[in-house]
């Protein structure tokens, strides 16, 4: 492999090209990335996981270089509020995890199989994580040297200015940045793409091709007609609706996902602004009504706030790798954006092409291990993000009734994890089973289903036994209390990184 051309830039497109860069560009690859002058970004999307962070260690890139750069703040985990109407749980905070966990954790997990026996014992996550517990201070995540005990987290951020970012990074790195709108793709007899066409008749052949197109996929799928599988039966989100707001005094360091009549709304803090939106089923609200929907949650009804409106297309592509051709990032597939997944996919579909590439060309067995560890990342994601609405007990309008009533498509791994858990067996054990650790560890599917108020309440409980009362949670809250104290304002946290450009 000599030249690598990434057709489209983006997020998706200058994270691939610097990642590439970083692999080959020292063996002699050409990396060209073609951009389109005529073709936005979705650049709503401004979310990660801790797997960014892992992103920008790696390129050796310092946080008081590209945090301020792009509006950026930190995440220690998503809240859901309104999900569930099960007293006492009502809201949940999803964590990121931390280095403090291996105290809490046990606790937290022996506390929700003695609540699933029926024991009343306290179950709800929040209270267990020291991540949980920065969030609702507005606390940056990040711990001083004094004190050895790492939070995971991830970030908030403008996507438009971290594309623009990771733009100037990838030329730095020698990738070349060539502008032109693409009118058409030329195919070898054997089927590989053998270039791409420029508007004004310039072509660009390479050995490889990566596309970064975004829903259009005009390599992967138009091109070289590879299926698309969705998952509209079981995740029936299909639109948005995005809008800013004013940020507050206190820069809050959790993302909010809070459910709606026909979706959820998403509340991302920025140095200089929020990000909103309401990600709605058009097959059971239009985009007016969720815009009007949106603006009356915000207090925004009289605001001349402008809108975007954007359509969503859900599931994932048979095959990511086909031909000489990699799809990454939209182009690829998409999950609703609940859980912030998609530069994560991103990063691991990269990553893990560079890793089999390094092990010799690609024979076809090792293209469908490739394709098939792609698809189970996809998969797995798609899993836990069902979930949430598998375990919602809203039942107030008829897309919440429908999405109760919904049995398409629901995976065996899926059935297994609920078997498991509301037979009140070891919930970690059977993860570890099915191995799927790897997509959302064992913290997240006991903070799911005890954050959703899938355990025993009422006249269900009974009085615990000693030993399944033996965790004192007021003793856990003076531990994460005291262990908080070593931790920042965010905002402060913030400003130290904008005075140190």
């Amino acid at each position: 492999m000599k030249k690598i051309v990434i057709v489209g830039g983006g997020t998706a497109g200058w994270m691939s090209a610097l990642i590439m860069a970083r692999e080959w560009s020292r063996q002699g690859v050409s990396i060209c990335l073609v951009e389109s002058p005529e073709v936005g970004i979705i650049g709503v999307g401004e979310g990660s996981t801790p797997a960014l962070k892992l992103f920008f260690d790696r390129l050796n890139i310092a946080e008081q270089e590209w945090m301020p750069a792009c509006n950026a703040t930190y995440k220690c985990g998503i809240r859901f509020d309104g999900w569930s109407t099960h007293a006492g749980f009502e809201s949940y905070f999803h964590p990121f995890s931390a280095a403090l966990d291996r105290q809490t954790l046990p606790m937290f997990m022996h506390n929700a199989q003695a609540r699933l026996r029926g024991a009343n014992v306290y179950a709800q996550p929040d209270r267990f994580f020291i991540a949980s517990r920065l969030a609702q201070q507005c606390l940056a995540p990040v711990a001083p040297e004094h004190f050895p005990f790492d939070v995971h987290y991830g970030y908030h951020f403008d996507s438009t200015l971290l594309g623009q970012f990771l733009r100037k990074k990838a030329l730095a790195l020698g990738v070349v940045h060539e502008l032109g709108h693409v009118v058409a793709v030329k195919q070898h007899e054997h089927g590989d793409i053998a270039s791409v066409q420029l508007a004004g008749d310039k072509h660009i052949a390479a050995d490889f091709f990566v596309d970064c197109t975004g829903f259009s996929s005009l390599l992967l799928q138009k091109t070289l007609a590879v299926p698309f599988i969705s998952y509209a039966n079981n995740l029936l989100n299909d639109a948005a609706v995005a809008l800013p707001s004013a940020i507050d005094e206190k820069i809050p360091s959790q993302t909010l996902a809070t459910a709606m009549s026909c979706g959820w709304a998403w509340k991302i803090p920025l140095t200089n602004r929020y990000g909103n939106g309401y990600v709605y089923s058009s097959a059971f609200c239009s985009a007016d009504q969720a815009e009007y929907e949106l603006r009356a949650h915000l207090g925004l009804l009289d605001a001349d706030v402008p809108v975007r409106h954007l359509r969503m297309k859900i599931g994932r592509v048979e095959q990511h790798l086909a031909g000489n051709c990699l799809a990454v990032g939209l182009s690829q597939g998409f999950i609703e954006p609940l859980e912030a997944t998609a530069l994560f996919l991103v990063q691991q579909t990269v990553a893990v092409f560079a890793e089999y590439f390094t092990r010799g060309e690609f024979t076809h067995r090792l293209r469908d291990e490739f394709n098939q560890r792609i698809n189970n990342h996809f998969d797995g994601v798609r899993d836990y993000i069902v979930t949430h609405y598998k375990t919602s007990s809203r039942r107030d309008t008829e897309y919440w009734r429908a999405n109760t009533a919904n049995q398409q498509d629901v995976s065996p791994v899926m059935l297994a994890l609920y078997r498991s858990w509301f037979e009140g067996k070891d919930l970690a054990a059977e993860i570890n089973r099915l191995q799927i650790g790897s997509y959302y560890p064992a913290p997240s599917w006991y903070s799911i289903f005890t954050g959703m108020g899938i355990v025993p309440k009422g006249e269900q409980l009974r009085t615990a036994t000693a030993e399944e009362a033996c965790i004192d949670i007021n003793a856990v809250d003076e531990f994460l209390r005291r262990c908080a104290l070593n931790f920042s304002d965010h905002r402060a946290q913030l400003a130290r990184w904008q005075s140190s450009e």
